[in-house]
């Protein structure tokens, strides 16, 4: 393959999901030609977008894809359409939500969010940078559940010392990579004293690997309480999947929303970044949304890969946009076009 900016071409697997996603991507692709990124996307269409061109939800081939590949970009994949809410009494008549299916499927175990303000979005904190991992294979979202007696409704929390060995072994790791100097796990082990008990010691377990980072420990509620009081204190938290579910939406809220954040899902040999925010074109029309959730975790992309620069340029052009205010889209507080943003990114590169 042929190198551009002094790094070699690497081929990325695309997972479309439909509704703005479609928009999502094309502003990318655009800021990716402009930066001249060595990244060839080889696009693959998942959830609902996938059956309206009667495809599988969720294709094999996609996944034998990224596999091979090792890396994948992720707009949010839509459910399908006219599809109601599950209730205890009877048959969900929700299919199997795609976005978690498709982690699973994959093998992914961690999701790290960069939990950073963005120049130019309004939020109630300044100085805010953060990392949350979460742990997204067991704990209640392995939705092991059942009712005993009507009326009686038992739910499972999963934990086991293998997945949380993995688990906090990624969040050192990559507090090391990036020089965290502590690491918070979040827990309830005051009053889950076995689940959430394992978990905290494995977590001391792995923190021995680790002498010049400090370990803390923090209950999720007061997690909570810090959080909306003095974020700025925060490195890295990790967190189970439930606590990291509820703590992800937190963190983004802090720093401005879902505008202002990434998921990076981290598995075995394979790394899918994700847009965050999603939705269909019945929700926000045809070139109206805004291309920051997945602009985002594909600057992470570009980093990981190598190409710092380009992810710089991008970087720095969004946010000589956010701060001149004159473009932006409705969700944060402008009237410009997804279109126009992007236009706009670009004419700053």
């Amino acid at each position: 393959m042929t190198a551009t900016l002094g790094v070699p071409m690497r081929k990325v697997i695309f997972v479309q999901g439909g509704g703005l996603g479609q928009d999502q991507e094309l502003s990318v692709r655009r800021l990716f030609a402009a930066a001249k990124v060595p990244v060839e996307f080889e696009v693959h269409l998942a959830g609902r977008i996938a059956l309206e061109h009667g495809k599988d939800a969720l294709p094999k081939a996609t996944f034998d894809a990224i596999r091979e590949c090792g890396l994948a970009l992720k707009t949010k994949l839509l459910q399908p359409k006219g599809v109601g809410m599950p209730t205890a009494h009877g048959p969900s008549s929700v299919p199997t939500n795609y976005n978690v299916a498709f982690r699973r499927q994959l093998g992914l175990f961690a999701s790290m969010r960069p939990v950073h303000n963005l120049p130019g979005i309004a939020s109630r904190f300044t100085g805010v940078d953060f990392l949350l991992f979460r742990e997204i294979t067991e704990d209640l979202y392995t939705a092991s559940e059942h009712e005993i007696v009507p009326g009686v409704v038992q739910s499972f929390k999963i934990v086991t010392e293998a997945a949380c060995l993995r688990f906090f072994k990624l969040a050192f790791d990559t507090a090391r990579k990036r020089g965290r100097k502590t690491v918070h796990c979040i827990h309830k082990a005051n009053i889950l004293k076995m689940a959430d008990g394992l978990f905290l010691e494995c977590f001391y377990r792995v923190a021995k690997e680790y002498p010049e980072i400090a370990a803390k420990d923090l209950i999720v509620d007061n997690t909570c309480n810090q959080l909306v009081s003095r974020p700025q204190q925060f490195e890295v938290l990790a967190a189970g999947n439930l606590y990291g579910d509820l703590l992800s939406d937190l963190g983004a809220g802090l720093v401005g929303g879902v505008s202002t954040t990434a998921a990076i899902n981290k598995g075995n040999g394979t790394t899918v970044y994700e847009a965050v925010y999603g939705a269909s074109h019945e929700a926000v029309p045809p070139d109206m949304s805004n291309p920051l959730p997945l602009i985002l975790p594909a600057i992470e992309l570009l980093k990981d890969l190598g190409a710092a620069e380009a992810a710089a340029r991008i970087q720095k052009a969004v946010e000589a946009v956010l701060l001149e205010g004159r473009t932006r889209t409705r969700d944060i507080g402008g009237t410009a076009t997804t279109t126009a943003f992007t236009d706009a990114i670009i004419g700053r590169m």
